[in-house]
């Protein structure tokens, strides 16, 4: 028999109705469940400007989950404020007896939800909480000796270790949906919480629960061939399920099953991406100060990186003078959404080439990325910099034009998003600079004028960062 005749669900990353811990948890255990979402204030006052992709992508996921939650029956209360206050006002009102949601283990989510917990409890009502967002969390997977791991591939052995077919089943919340409680309200519009639209549906991007699973169901028609094809940014390798990841239109269940299930080369290298997301929100857990600027590696923490004047504005506006560098930065302003290979390229390149500290590129991609997720982020930018989890030394540097010329050998992307260089011929379109005059002017591209000369020079600035470095060795 349920426990609690009223509960509450609150939603927050975790933005679907099916395979949902919470969710499930509470339909079990009480007799009548009212589900809410808010638009924190708290975040959304942070965000650098209205026009933001994430807001209108949870808006419009939103929308699809309240209208999925009242064909079952239910609905969905939808509030715009600062949630830590108005949950608690709500979970009073509701009378509800118990609050239950998943973890986010942002270490301002984590403060949020002890002082609503807290609050709730004061007033005698209990919290439940629940993973959800990864298939092995904070300390499930440890040393042999109970520490948390810092290196991705013994990790990955002990996770792989550790699955069983019990992690990967779903939350079968349709066994219990006659219990929904039949309370929507309005949803506000973007405009009444101080935002407007975004390029996002010229992006052709899916959104919410349909367009995760339209999104999978793609993708598991590629997957076999995901090894030979996720690194070349022109051509369509990627599941693109990352922003569907990170609000939980999708579940980290399904998708590790899809890729288990599947078997073969390119599942398991997928299978192993999906393990990166693990790893990272498990050093986040271990270890917050990383989403406070600080390096995995303490030693480098104060490191003097140069900064000098104009390169960081440079990156930022795609004008460093090397063409998939600008090309990806430009994907990244247009779109929201930046190639994983790119990623990493742009990072090195920012932090050994132009000798930027990687906070400001880490700050820069929060900004920016639709799929920004703070761990992910956090612990790809510090990975990129050798100043995080990575067992390569500090020396090893990529190389933009040779990313270039094996990534995107006849510069597809390249021409993709830096139209000015269409004309250049296929042997120069990686150094554009190393054209002579006479062939500039008769292609219509003067390097300097309709694109710019790298700022920088990649073997000088190598030879700089390895100093850097060494210095600190």
């Amino acid at each position: 028999m349920p426990e609690y005749p009223r509960a509450l669900v609150w939603f927050r990353r975790d933005l679907r109705d099916y395979d949902h811990a919470a969710l499930y948890h509470a339909l079990k255990r009480a007799r009548q469940v009212f589900c809410v979402f808010f638009f924190d204030r708290e975040i959304l006052d942070a965000l650098a400007g209205p026009a933001d992709r994430r807001v209108e992508f949870i808006h419009a996921s939103i929308t699809e989950l309240q209208q999925a939650l009242q064909a079952k029956g239910g609905g969905l209360i939808v509030k715009y404020g600062m949630a830590r206050n108005e949950v608690v006002q709500l979970a009073v009102g509701l009378r509800v007896d118990a609050v239950f949601y998943n973890h986010d283990d942002d270490p301002a989510a984590l403060a949020r939800d002890a002082a609503v917990g807290h609050a709730l409890n004061a007033n005698d009502i209990a919290v439940h909480h629940s993973k959800d967002a990864v298939i092995f969390e904070r300390e499930e997977v440890l040393t042999a000796g109970g520490t948390p791991y810092s290196v991705f591939t013994p990790y990955k052995k002990a996770w792989l270790k550790t699955l069983t077919p019990y992690y990967l089943q779903a939350y079968p919340v349709d066994r219990h949906v006659d219990r929904l409680a039949a309370r929507s309200t309005d949803i506000p519009t973007l405009q009444a919480m101080g935002f407007v639209p975004s390029n996002l549906a010229e992006l052709n991007l899916p959104v919410g629960m349909s367009g995760g699973a339209q999104l999978l169901d793609d993708f598991m028609v590629r997957i076999d061939r995901y090894q030979e094809t996720r690194d070349f940014p022109a051509i369509k390798g990627p599941s693109y399920l990352s922003v569907h990841l990170r609000f939980g239109t999708v579940s980290i269940r399904q998708l590790a099953a899809a890729a288990w299930q599947q078997g073969g080369r390119g599942a398991q290298t997928w299978l192993s991406e999906l393990i990166w997301r693990d790893f990272y929100h498990q050093i986040l857990w271990h270890r917050p100060d990383v989403a406070a600027g600080h390096t995995f590696k303490r030693q480098y923490d104060d490191l003097p990186w140069p900064n000098p004047s104009g390169h960081f504005e440079a990156w930022c506006e795609a004008r460093t003078g090397y063409p998939l560098v600008d090309a990806a930065m430009r994907q990244l302003n247009q779109t929201g959404y930046m190639h994983n290979r790119l990623r990493m390229v742009t990072a090195s390149f920012l932090t050994k080439d132009l000798l930027v500290d990687w906070r400001l590129g880490e700050r820069y991609f929060a900004d920016k990325l639709i799929d920004f997720d703070l761990a992910a982020n956090s612990g790809g930018w510090q990975w990129a910099a050798s100043v995080g989890c990575d067992a390569q030394p500090w020396f090893r540097i990529f190389n933009p034009l040779t990313q270039s010329e094996r990534f995107d050998t006849q510069g597809q992307f390249i021409r993709r998003y830096l139209p000015e260089l269409a004309a250049v011929p296929d042997h120069y379109i990686h150094a554009p600079w190393l054209l002579s005059t006479s062939e500039q002017a008769r292609i219509g591209v003067r390097i300097g004028q309709d694109y710019p000369a790298p700022i920088v020079e990649h073997a000088v600035q190598r030879q700089r960062a390895l100093a850097l470095f060494k210095a600190r060795t």
